[in-house]
């Protein structure tokens, strides 16, 4: 199928068919797998040819999510596995050891924050963080112990734009190892690969399910570095059950469709708040006042399901705020199907300080929207309502 466009190839690939010719791939729900004599398994053990043993190693559903995701990113290879933090975690325990040392970007998840600056310290892995919009500081953090530069772009929540091209030259230039959150966009708006990144990191529980049901994660990439990662995972065990794997895999088939509708969507909140009483700023990647606009529409195709803005009176008028929706959810997840609606500062970012958190753009007011796929007159409408009741 390799004359066919990536979205086709995503949406035809499958597990092979059993004997019973099925249309759509079943859900292998099995803890291991049988061999047909003695040299078989003898030969599969010693790694002389490569067959699913156990569900903790490989899986058919799991496989074939992974090779989905490497045809929508152009990766040589990659590795599904139970969460967004274990695509995370692997990768950095998979690739690095003690006395290596990161450059990471500033603005990241707040779990991931969590696993910088506390779980790979007990190991020796040092890390230095820099600013999104200070480019020269990366340059500058880098040590002879650096080994890897890890960033988001789109920036969670602070929607700050990296440019993956500058980023992708930096690594070359030092011989280290780029790797990309590419969540927030997804492989349909932005391919971190063809911009010199080495790794693409998922949290596929987010836009690539889009509908809140199940949790999953994946990383591709660079085939060499996906080999370590997932000798880490065969062993450590954050494997991906098999029937998210099938909801995943199923998931992406409509991905390209859902990510259009969520950029208009929230396109059309941003134009919608802009100017509304009571919100002091609007961000959104596509919008002419982003100050990275530029390098967000040279390297990705749309602006994404996120936004944020700033409601004016702090802390306890962004609670009002999210007291006062109706129709939006008030939970911590994003990218489903449901306008969903979150307070950072005392949710998913409480874990940094305030200095922290002023760091990378969360305000005490600051409000993220991950924005659905209801009519927008009634997400526009929800939420400009909301915003007039908790003045």
């Amino acid at each position: 199928m390799s004359d066919y466009e990536p979205q086709t190839r995503a949406v035809r690939t499958q597990a092979a068919a059993s004997r019973h010719a099925e249309h759509s791939v079943p859900i292998y729900l099995t803890s291991s797998f049988t061999f047909e004599d003695a040299e078989e398994m003898r030969a599969t053990f010693a790694d002389e040819i490569q067959r699913n043993v156990y569900s903790r190693f490989t899986n058919p559903n799991v496989a074939e999510l992974a090779e989905k995701l490497c045809l929508l990113e152009g990766a040589e290879a990659g590795h599904a596995v139970a969460s967004g933090m274990s695509a995370v975690f692997a990768t950095f325990a998979g690739l690095l050891s003690s006395g290596d040392h990161i450059v990471s970007c500033r603005s990241v998840f707040g779990s991931t924050h969590t696993v910088l600056t506390k779980i790979l310290r007990r190991f020796g892995i040092g890390h230095t963080y820099v600013d999104a919009d200070d480019p020269d500081s990366w340059e500058a953090a880098i040590t002879g112990a650096t080994r890897m530069i890890y960033l988001e772009t789109p920036t969670n929540p602070a929607l700050d734009i990296i440019d993956l091209e500058w980023a992708g030259e930096l690594a070359a230039r030092h011989d280290l190892i780029l790797v990309v959150d590419n969540c927030f966009a997804t492989p349909v708006l932005q391919r971190p690969l063809e911009y010199g990144a080495h790794l693409s990191v998922h949290s596929a529980t987010k836009f690539i399910d889009g509908q809140g049901r199940v949790v999953g994660g994946a990383v591709v990439g660079r085939k060499d570095l996906i080999d370590d990662i997932f000798a880490f995972c065969r062993s450590t065990g954050p494997a991906l059950s098999p029937f998210n794997a099938w909801v995943l895999s199923k998931s992406l088939e409509t991905l390209a469709l859902r990510m259009e509708r969520h950029s208009e969507n929230a396109m059309a909140l941003a134009q919608a708040l802009e100017g509304v009483a009571g919100v002091a700023a609007v961000r959104y990647p596509f919008l002419d006042t982003h100050p990275q606009v530029d390098v967000a529409r040279r390297q990705m195709s749309g602006g994404g399901g996120l936004l944020t803005f700033k409601v004016e009176g702090g802390v306890e008028q962004g609670r009002r705020f999210l007291d006062a929706v109706r129709m939006s959810s008030r939970t911590a997840n994003l990218g489903d199907t449901r306008t969903i609606v979150t307070h950072p500062a005392s949710t998913t970012h409480a874990k940094l300080s305030e200095e922290e958190r002023q760091a990378v753009g969360i305000t005490p007011g600051l409000i993220r929207i991950s924005v659905g796929l209801e009519d927008i007159a009634d997400i526009v409408r929800d939420v400009t309502r909301a915003l007039a009741a908790s003045r």
